[in-house]
């Protein structure tokens, strides 16, 4: 694991993951009552928000080199409102992300759009991981469709689950946890295409797209002229991934 990052972002490698179901925190009626008055009136602000069903983090910890222990709870979107709320104990969020690269190096940087939780924040593809179904299993299959179908639906770019390799994991505080999959390169001019094609298809069912734009980087400094507020993942992933694409030549 590196030291921690000037951001507060601490960002490992990972090559493994163990997952485990745990309990979300049994709240008092005072902090259920505040919670909900919290969402309400982020609802309010914000009518484009839902109270779907997400998961948190619960526990992380290394069992042996490479290999990351989660113990990770069912929850709703709600269950964040307690960050606002003093003495809420929030779970840490678990994400999935993606780097998308092409195939000259530069990754895909995404701004969300004005219809989401975060307008106009900057993050890698990706999305909060949501619990399994009836009969199903949280493994690391389960994420890695996850992390796919994040990408299909927010760029356009359909791969195989198995085709996605985890490659890093990052934690920021107390707030989120994130596990970033590496995707095949593709030629930029493709990835623009089926990302146009994304938001066509979105506008035309009258509904506005996650991403209002994407862009490609090369390096943190490029990152770092991106005007408007970054997801606290973003810089060391781009960091990471830059340094590895310098010592392989790309």
């Amino acid at each position: 694991m590196t030291g921690t990052l000037p951001s507060g972002m601490e960002l490992f490698g990972v090559q493994r993951l163990r997952l485990v179901e745990g309990e979300a925190p049994v709240l008092s009626a005072e902090l259920e009552a505040a919670r909900d008055q919290v969402w309400e009136m982020a609802v309010a602000a914000n009518p484009a928000l839902f109270d779907g069903p997400v998961v948190g983090c619960a526990g992380l910890r290394w069992e042996e080199p490479g290999t990351l222990f989660v113990r990770w709870a069912a929850v709703t979107y709600r269950h964040y409102a307690l960050r606002q709320v003093p003495g809420g104990g929030a779970l840490p969020s678990l994400f999935v992300n993606v780097i998308q690269p092409t195939d000259d190096g530069r990754v895909i940087v995404a701004r969300m759009s004005a219809a989401t939780a975060v307008p106009g924040r900057w993050q890698l593809p990706g999305g909060s991981v949501e619990p399994p179904g009836v009969g199903g299993a949280l493994d690391e299959e389960a994420l890695s469709g996850q992390a796919a179908r994040e990408l299909a639906e927010e760029v356009g770019v359909e791969v195989e689950p198995d085709k996605l390799r985890l490659w890093a994991a990052t934690r920021r505080g107390n707030l989120s946890v994130g596990l970033t999959y590496l995707a095949p390169p593709l030629p930029e001019a493709e990835l623009r295409g089926r990302f146009a094609a994304v938001v066509a298809a979105e506008r035309s069912a009258g509904r506005e797209p996650e991403l209002a734009e994407i862009v490609f980087v090369r390096s943190p400094h490029e990152l770092a002229g991106l005007a408007g507020p970054h997801a606290g993942h973003v810089e060391p992933v781009v960091r990471r991934y830059a340094e590895a694409a310098l010592r392989r030549g790309v």
